[in-house]
């Protein structure tokens, strides 16, 4: 196994014991990148190479600052990181500079990162399909004539193509998951509230997006987690951080869990992501769990209609003052504007009816609980599709009505704020990775990654079949 196919964790030992200097890693990594990034387009605003070196030779002279010292890392293009340009890719944005570091961002350059680029993502991170009139599309770590997913997508393929071996991300509609599932990698969707954004804006009404790890295992993740968790006495409702890596402790032997496969037939799936899905249920049984197929436990309809309308609301209350400007109005994709004026249009009322939709989901959701350990769930209804393509329009002949309705299955976890895992669950006859969402209740997320190592112990699919 070459250096950029090791785990974060495993450089991270060679550096700490001189086994290898931060400007080894540092030389082969970018030496990498310039091999295989311009075929994916998965890193970008990439820093200078002698600048980066520089640094690299700082950290080999200096006291680890912690568990990351001497790591090269790309940051998601949603993030500030100061010194790079922060685009969301968006042309309003492309030459803003950032001055500071978000709160994460800080985090993990306190933990010894060294900041090389930004990763990716779509236009203000919407949608999950990672391409934007700033940087272009990223393509598939395993066809990159395909969609990377999003809106984490650059980070995905950086870890997929070696190019990183730890990354940040972010989730609202399941951008932390189905990049990762598409390119063979774990994402993790923190319980809401573990991982704090930044104060900005209003910091009490708005519980669907978060911060969280990406990594090739999940000993990784948990320890990008620990990194980044944490309260912020800025923000009211934060969680207090964990050392998660020592909280990794459980297994898959001996669980509960309940298959909820297309939610009793109200998700359209492609062919091939059901027997799929089912090929690596079947493996987990063997494994010791006992897994139940359960039939839908809430409305799909009824998630739905909260779900976009909690959404809209969101985006319009962070983007509306760029859709009252004429110009940076002509700048903003169809979709953003799609969503500003949904949320400009609603009444509190409806924004009220959509909240008591999800409270009766999340009270629903903590009776199942008290049966089984995690609730499964395919990571996308589909394989990745052609990078050219805007959305999909239909799946399996049912029109989308949306251009993130063929995202639907990602709903039930991200409406209430439970932390998510994406396992890595195979390949399909077109070659082309699935992954599975692994849920589990709030607070429950140093258990889940405990699943998701003791899967990937079983399976190691990153390193079976790497990109």
């Amino acid at each position: 196994m070459g250096l950029l196919d090791k785990s974060a964790i495993e450089q991270s030992k060679l550096l700490e014991t001189k086994a290898i200097s931060a400007v080894e890693l540092m030389q082969e990594t970018l030496d990498h990148i310039d091999d295989v990034n311009p075929e994916v387009n998965a890193i970008v605003a990439l820093a200078e190479r002698d600048d980066l070196m520089a640094q690299a030779a700082q950290a080999d002279q200096v006291p680890r600052k912690g568990w990351m010292h001497g790591l090269p890392l790309a940051v998601k293009d949603l993030a500030n990181a100061k010194g790079f340009l922060t685009t969301m890719g968006s042309p309003i944005f492309e030459t803003q500079m950032a001055q500071k570091d978000d709160l994460v961002v800080q985090r993990m350059r306190d933990a010894g990162a060294i900041i090389i680029g930004k990763t990716n993502t779509p236009e203000f991170g919407l949608g999950s399909h990672t391409f934007n009139p700033v940087y272009g599309a990223t393509g598939n770590a395993y066809d990159s004539t395909k969609s990377a997913g999003g809106s984490s997508g650059g980070a995905a393929v950086a870890l997929a193509k070696r190019m990183v071996s730890i990354a940040d991300g972010s989730d609202m509609m399941g951008s932390l998951r189905n990049p990762a599932g598409w390119n063979n990698v774990y994402g993790f969707r923190p319980t809401w509230g573990l991982v704090p954004s930044e104060p900005v804006g209003d910091s009490f009404l708005h519980q669907l997006a978060t911060n969280g790890p990406m990594a090739r295992c999940p000993r990784d993740l948990a320890a990008l987690l620990s990194t980044q968790s944490g309260k912020d006495q800025r923000q009211p409702h934060g969680l207090e951080g964990h050392d998660f890596l020592a909280e990794m402790t459980g297994s898959i032997k001996g669980k509960r869990f309940a298959w909820l496969g297309d939610w009793s037939g109200h998700l359209p799936m492609e062919d091939g992501i059901i027997d799929g899905s089912l090929a690596a249920i079947e493996q987990m049984r063997k494994l010791g769990a006992d897994v139940d197929d359960l039939a839908a436990p809430f409305s799909g309809d009824q998630l739905w209609e909260s779900w976009t309308t909690l959404r809209s609301w969101a985006v319009a209350g962070s983007a509306g003052a760029l859709y009252a400007n004429p110009v940076t109005k002509d700048l903003l994709k169809p979709a953003a504007i799609w969503e500003i004026e949904r949320g400009l249009a609603m009444s509190a009322l409806d924004v009220h009816r959509a909240s008591v939709t999800r409270s009766q989901w999340f009270a629903k959701a903590a009776d199942l609980f008290d049966t089984y350990d995690a609730l499964i769930l395919p990571s996308a209804q589909l394989w990745p599709f052609p990078v050219d393509w805007i959305h999909p329009k239909n799946i399996a002949g049912v029109e989308m009505d949306t251009y993130h309705r063929w995202m639907q299955v990602v709903v039930p976890a991200g409406l209430i704020g439970l932390p998510v895992v994406n396992i890595p669950a195979g390949f399909g006859q077109n070659g082309l990775p699935l992954g599975l969402q692994v849920i589990g209740r709030r607070s429950s997320d140093a258990a889940l990654l405990s699943i998701a190592q003791d899967w990937h112990s079983a399976t190691d699919w990153p390193n079976a079949r790497p990109a």
